[in-house]
């Protein structure tokens, strides 16, 4: 696993891994790539105020303190002062719930999108509105994002939209969400492949 990296019950460790997520999901910076290093030194982590935090949450979530991280990071709570609170341990505790159950969740998502078009295709066509209708399913919380990282691994969907998608309120960042979770979501993608395939046959 990729925590194993680090002794994540040390503060400093927590905020090493804190700071290479944070990079990776708002800026081009790959964390996997680049072994989730960058330039934070001991120094400027103890004179951060909130270094408590990164004790507390180290102490808590040990070896499993990315998953936390990433799942709050996926639900736009960017500040490890908000991850503290009920709502950071909600987001964890329901990423989890759907990577344990992953198949389920995509079979469930994938049989409700075979209702709302008439071919796999028009999944990611740009109709009228300002994105394709995968990602204004999304938008409007019908489907999980993990359904769409996962389309996106299979057809590479992304391509297409980022050119197509000239709205820049929204898009830019959803983008990125999208292609930077793909790292962390494990899954048997000939069986998401053969998921589809009976959805979109029958």
């Amino acid at each position: 696993m990729m925590s194993d990296m680090f002794d994540s019950k040390a503060p400093f460790e927590a905020y090493k891994l804190y700071n290479a997520l944070k990079l990776h999901f708002e800026s081009d910076y790959d964390a996997v790539k680049y072994q989730f290093k960058t330039r934070v030194t001991p120094q400027s982590f103890f004179k951060r105020k909130d270094k408590y935090f990164f004790a507390k949450l180290a102490n808590k979530h040990g070896n499993d303190l990315m998953k936390y991280y990433v799942a709050n990071f996926i639900n736009d709570v960017k500040y490890v002062g908000d991850m503290m609170d009920s709502d950071g341990e909600t987001n964890y505790r329901e990423m989890l719930k759907k990577h344990e159950s992953i198949s389920y969740v995509f079979k469930n998502d994938i049989n409700k999108l075979s209702l709302e078009v008439t071919s796999f295709d028009d999944l990611f066509k740009k109709g009228n509105g300002a994105h394709p209708r995968i990602v204004t399913l999304l938008l409007e919380e019908e489907i999980c994002l993990e359904t769409v990282v996962i389309l996106n691994k299979l057809t590479g969907f992304m391509r297409k939209a980022d050119k197509e998608i000239t709205e820049t309120i929204v898009w830019p960042e959803l983008s990125r969400k999208i292609k930077k979770y793909d790292h962390f979501i494990l899954c048997d993608y000939d069986k998401m492949k053969n998921i589809i395939i009976k959805a979109f046959t029958n």
